[in-house]
């Protein structure tokens, strides 16, 4: 704030004597003033109406703000006066501003040989205002007008961020993006695939000032300023921007199935954002981190299923990779991420880079979720008119031991085809098709073709050459604030037994749910419902490396398949605040202990392995009830990070027929709480 304030003041308040040829604007109790009066009397006058209307907006006392804004305001050649800058981060104090100046009475305007001329001046406010308010000196500005359109620019770089105008992405979080995907569902664009990009966001919601609305301009330290208000270290020109952060995901927190006295978890993360012109971004992200989690994530992290268990490693952290041991009860886990984005016009973009992405519009989804560990992909989308197509080519590994070839994980190849098209303004329909190839028969270049078919390359291969699904997903806005959304994906259907679901063939899963935003007219409020449904053997292959899964999670529900689901999700924000409210409900089959018969649950495994042909049904084997409670609660920190408090409580019930690998019957409460960046989505609601 000081240096802006100083660059007015060294380029735009110099005083200057005006010549003969120069008047001053004047207010009827000025015209009679002598020239050399002339600009003290339109100066009083100005503060005089000025203070006479000016009301002091609320955040300002509430913030205890103190400091001086500069109001650059114009005088036009009709007599009108307009604010056209005023630097600082308060909107309210710029709309009052505003106001009271378009209240102004119009007034002769100056003049310049003889002829109307616009004239800006530079009005100071100080804060708290003083008694003696006739004492704040108004200045014109003399500078030409070319060069204070460069120093209002090079301000507005400095307050603006160029990250919300970049092709990068929103790191996707649903608690984050429920205001995003409001703005998109009104506005009738396609939603389904994400992460979305800061400019898309952009068109529809003022992303600077939503920031700026929650800066602390009272901080004025270098500590307050990076803990509350800006990036570590901020870089922006022209033609170039780079930010960087040092973040935290530090939490603490008490299950009480654990011998330990705490859970904890502890990482360390660098961000780096940048862009090189217009058109090329680029983003990384690195983790280093320890943690000990509640019992029964530790249990499923230490698997010990022969089919799952990871090798060269301690085991799987959920969603973030592999990980070895840390002390004696604690894992190591480290992560990195990071991605280039060229943006070669309005209609094209293009991605490579190692991280999540995320098809359907969904809590969860059986297309493509986030729920698995980071991989390297390439991105291609098209956007235009009603339809939004995306292509993602995904380079995975499978990690279980049984794959290890010449000590190296096997690698396993997945090709994405989404078509969304906007039907009409209320009606979305999305088409999908996948295909997975392994590392012994590698990728088929047929696969890198965007337009092509996936199910007949994968037919013409082979049998066992590849896997292929296809899918559907639909939308319907019912208003502005509600939605209804569904999917389905087909592994595998047998037309000649569709009265027969029991049909170990018959493979698809179903997902129908509900969003109504600011619901019941409640702004920020948002409540979901959603409803899950996988038939056994779906997502699996008799080739187990070409299952719909990587780095040993699945690529679609968290839950794999052979179950039904529940969820409902209340969401809530007030300024800085927001909370979240969600409840899990389901049945799964699992295998049993000796894992020597498959009963569909588990997709890693063979469906070569099957319990049977026919008579198969949803949650058949060894069937476990899960039911979680989730309740978090944010406190926004700094704006341009998301840096946040928070602290939440997790009640787990998880009651299975008979012992089995990875599992256990468990009566779970854990609550944690810390600071962390809103960067990824955590699911412990297995």
């Amino acid at each position: 704030m000081k240096k802006i304030t100083l660059l007015i003041y060294v380029f735009l308040l110099p005083l200057i004597s005006f010549s003969q040829q120069e008047k001053y604007p004047a207010f009827i109790e000025c015209k009679e003033e002598i020239l050399d009066n002339s600009s003290n009397c339109f100066y009083k006058k100005t503060k005089e109406i000025f203070y006479k209307d000016f009301k002091e907006p609320l955040i300002i006392k509430k913030e205890s703000f103190k400091g001086t804004v500069n109001a650059i305001f114009v005088v036009t050649n009709d007599g009108f006066f307009k604010l056209i800058y005023l630097n600082t981060p308060y909107e309210e104090l710029k709309k009052e501003v505003a106001r009271v100046f378009a209240k102004f009475p119009k007034i002769t305007p100056a003049f310049y040989n003889n002829h109307r001329v616009e004239m800006q001046f530079v009005f100071p406010l100080s804060f708290p205002l003083s008694n003696d308010i006739q004492s704040e000196p108004i200045s014109i500005v003399v500078t030409p007008k070319k060069d204070i359109n460069d120093v209002l620019e090079k301000e507005i770089i400095t307050s603006k961020n160029s990250l919300y105008k970049s092709h990068l992405n929103i790191p996707f979080t649903h608690q984050r993006y429920v205001d995003y995907e409001y703005a998109m569902h009104k506005n009738n664009k396609h939603t389904g695939s994400k992460p979305y990009l800061y400019k898309d966001v952009n068109q529809f919601i003022d992303l600077d000032s939503i920031k700026n609305k929650f800066l602390k301009p009272a901080k004025k330290t270098w500590v307050g300023k990076k803990v509350w208000n800006e990036h570590l270290l901020a870089i922006q020109e022209k033609d170039y921007w780079f930010n960087l952060d040092v973040l935290f995901d530090v939490q603490l927190g008490k299950d009480n199935s654990n011998d330990v006295s705490f859970t904890y978890n502890n990482s360390r993360i660098v961000q780096i954002n940048g862009g090189l012109g217009d058109k090329f971004s680029y983003s990384a992200t690195i983790y280093e981190s320890q943690a000990r989690f509640a019992g029964f994530v530790n249990e499923f992290i230490s698997n010990r299923s022969l089919v799952n268990r990871p090798a060269f490693s301690e085991g799987l952290v959920p969603g973030r990779g592999k990980a070895k041991g840390f002390k004696e009860d604690a894992f190591d886990y480290p992560v990195a991420e990071g991605y280039v984005s060229f943006t070669p016009n309005k209609f094209l973009q293009f991605q490579f880079g190692h991280g999540k992405n995320f098809i359907g519009d969904g809590y969860r989804s059986f297309i493509l979720s986030d729920v698995a560990a980071p991989s390297l992909y390439l991105k291609a989308s098209v956007d235009f008119w009603k339809f939004k197509y995306t292509n993602l080519w995904i380079w995975g590994n499978d990690l279980r031991t049984r794959t290890v070839i010449n000590n190296e994980h096997a690698r396993k190849y997945i090709a994405i085809h989404y078509l969304s098209i906007n039907i009409t303004e209320r009606f979305n329909l999305g088409l999908f098709e996948a295909a997975i190839s392994s590392s012994e028969t590698g990728i088929d270049a047929g696969f890198l073709n965007p337009v092509m078919f996936y199910r007949s390359v994968e037919f013409n291969r082979g049998e066992d050459a590849g896997n292929a699904l296809v899918g559907i997903t639909a939308k319907y806005k019912l208003s502005d604030q509600a939605s209804l959304y569904s999917q389905l994906v087909i592994d595998e259907f047998s037309v000649g037994n569709l009265t027969n679901l029991g049909d170990w063939r018959n493979k698809f899963s179903l997902q129908f749910g509900a969003k109504y935003f600011d619901a019941f007219n409640v702004e920020n409020l948002f409540i979901q419902g959603e409803f899950n449904y996988a038939r056994p053997y779906t997502f699996a292959h008799k080739t187990s490396v070409l299952n719909y899964g990587n780095n040993n999670q699945a690529l679609g529900h968290l839950w794999g398949a052979n179950f039904w689901e529940l969820v409902g999700i209340a969401r809530y924000k007030k300024d800085r605040w927001s909370g979240s409210a969600k409840v899990v409900f389901g049945k799964k089959g699992f295998d049993f202990i000796d894992e020597s018969v498959s009963y569909g649950g588990n997709i890693f495994q063979s469906y070569e392995d099957r319990q049977g042909d026919t008579g198969n049904a949803i949650a058949q084997g060894n069937a476990a009830t899960i039911f979680t409670i989730n309740l978090q609660g944010d406190y926004l920190l700094n704006p341009s990070n998301n840096l946040s408090l928070f602290a939440g409580f997790n009640y787990r019930n998880f009651s299975l027929e008979a012992t089995t690998n990875g599992f256990s019957t468990s009566n779970n409460i854990w609550v944690s709480a810390g600071i962390r960046a809103d960067l990824f989505n955590w699911y412990f609601d297995f």
